[in-house]
């Protein structure tokens, strides 16, 4: 097993042992192996979305713990196939996408239509499919930021995918022709069985101040989720949030002075809480991204692994951290992400 708490060095005893006060756990839907019976057999999704949902659950490293490590490689049509895959050529090839995946012990990968669908007879059986199915691509010049659709959710179903992924960049001039979009999407998704993950992202550029990046503050980026679960996604995936006051900053929407002074404070496990809190307290599970690749990247994995778990977290998509590396030095990555959740020491704050 991972040696969790020397990774964390300094900030050990600070995130291992903090316990939330704000919103205590005793308030949570905590993920566990009957979270499906506990929690979303309680709603209105089909006996196909709880299957699918159990079928990813029950893959992996993580199988029967309620926790999710996923590999997400839509990059290539996100922030372009050079600059994705230049630093390890190998995953220009989309069998290799998947074989990370498989050898990393996730629960499922997530792609885009190119890359599922060109080995989809060979593997969509091996391992659960999540087809992302809107991309922002940046050949369009000047470049703009917007989330279109590249595939549709019948698509999906026809490869044998368990679930579709989409991003709306809440905030964006164009958020609410995206909100519509993947609305009626996940509608028709959970129609035919398929679970449906929202990729939760706020964007615009008046979120970024020279003092701080509002785009990842507690209360702004758990409003996002808020609106995610608004749109019944089964899971969303959210930055981890880094900083608050968002709203208070740049003096616009509506909040309350409680969020600030009893829900949260500035440690990082309050901070996530509170995104836990805004998905129905954790009746959807949020799983947080893993974030770009640097010279630290195991390290901060574990950090951000035990950060999302401690404050009620379902898992981790971590891409970019394990896939622009040696393909084994990724597998060793995904695995020490898995070694936090699968640790009985490690319990939510």
């Amino acid at each position: 097993m991972t040696d969790i708490a020397g990774l964390l060095g300094d900030e050990a005893d600070k995130l291992l042992n903090h316990v939330c006060q704000g919103i205590p756990k005793t308030s949570l839907h905590v993920p566990g192996p009957d979270f499906i019976d506990r929690v979303v057999a309680a709603g209105d999704r089909k006996p196909g979305v709880l299957r699918n949902l159990q079928a990813l659950y029950n893959h992996g490293r993580l199988a029967g713990t309620g926790y999710l490590s996923l590999l997400p490689v839509d990059q290539g049509v996100e922030h372009s196939g050079g600059a994705s895959f230049a630093p390890n050529p190998m995953f220009f090839d989309p069998e290799n996408i998947v074989k990370l995946a498989i050898e990393g012990g996730c629960n499922g990968v997530a792609s885009t239509l190119g890359v599922l669908g060109m080995v989809a007879r060979r593997y969509a059986h091996k391992i659960p499919f999540i087809l992302k199915i809107n991309h922002n691509e940046l050949l369009t010049y000047p470049t703009k930021y917007d989330q279109t659709l590249f595939a549709s959710v019948d698509q999906a179903f026809d490869m044998g995918a368990c679930a579709v992924g989409a991003t709306v960049f809440f905030g964006s001039e164009e958020s609410r022709r995206q909100i519509q979009e993947i609305s009626e999407a996940f509608a028709h998704a959970h129609d035919l069985g398929m679970v449906t993950i929202l990729w939760a992202y706020t964007r615009n550029a008046a979120f970024k101040t020279a003092e701080k990046d509002y785009h990842v503050s507690a209360d702004l980026t758990g409003q996002a989720n808020h609106l995610a679960v608004t749109l019944e996604a089964d899971i969303v995936k959210q930055k981890m949030a880094e900083n608050n006051g968002g709203y208070t900053a740049l003096k616009f929407g509506k909040t309350s002075p409680k969020v600030y002074s009893d829900l949260t404070t500035d440690h990082p496990i309050d901070l996530v809480r509170y995104q836990v809190a805004n998905c129905y307290m954790g009746r959807v599970g949020m799983i947080n991204s893993g974030g770009e690749s640097g010279k630290d990247d195991l390290h901060q994995a574990v950090r951000t692994a035990v950060i999302n778990k401690r404050a009620g977290g379902m898992g981790l998509i971590s891409g970019r951290k394990a896939f622009q590396k040696p393909f084994n030095e990724g597998v060793k990555l995904l695995n020490a992400i898995q070694d936090v959740y699968l640790s009985a020491a490690i319990t939510v704050a």
